[in-house]
Order: C-alpha cells, then sequence, then structure tokens
C-alpha cells in the first residue's frame, strides 16, 4: 500500500480533507496514492505537516 495512503488514513483524514488542508485538489492526492503522480517537492513540508509526520514518512512503504 502507498505511504501516502497510509499516512493518511492513520491521520483519520478522507483524500478530500487532506486536499483542502494544503490546498490542492482532491485529484490530486489520489494519484499519489495510486502511485500516479508525485507530490511536488515544494508541497512535500506542506503534507508531511497536514498529515502529522516526517516527510521521508511519505516515501517508506515498508
Amino acid at each position: 500500500m502507498n505511504a501516502i495512503k497510509i499516512m493518511r488514513e492513520k491521520a483519520n483524514l478522507t483524500q478530500m480533507q487532506l486536499a483542502e488542508k494544503i490546498n490542492i485538489d482532491r485529484s490530486a492526492v489520489a494519484k499519489w496514492e495510486t502511485g500516479e503522480a508525485l507530490p511536488r517537492a515544494d508541497k512535500l513540508p506542506i503534507l508531511a505537516g497536514a498529515l502529522g509526520c516526517k516527510i521521508d514518512d511519505l516515501f517508506d512503504v515498508a
């Protein structure tokens, strides 16, 4: 399972809630979770903050 999806679910957020928190479209979150796209570098600190994790955690699929 994708690390971003795991972290989002641990944070008890829907894709829409996460998207609203970081000011992006829900479809971008969906693409990140399916591996169709990756977050832009400037979104990584914001994304990690919204999910309460470190940037490294977003890419750890272990």
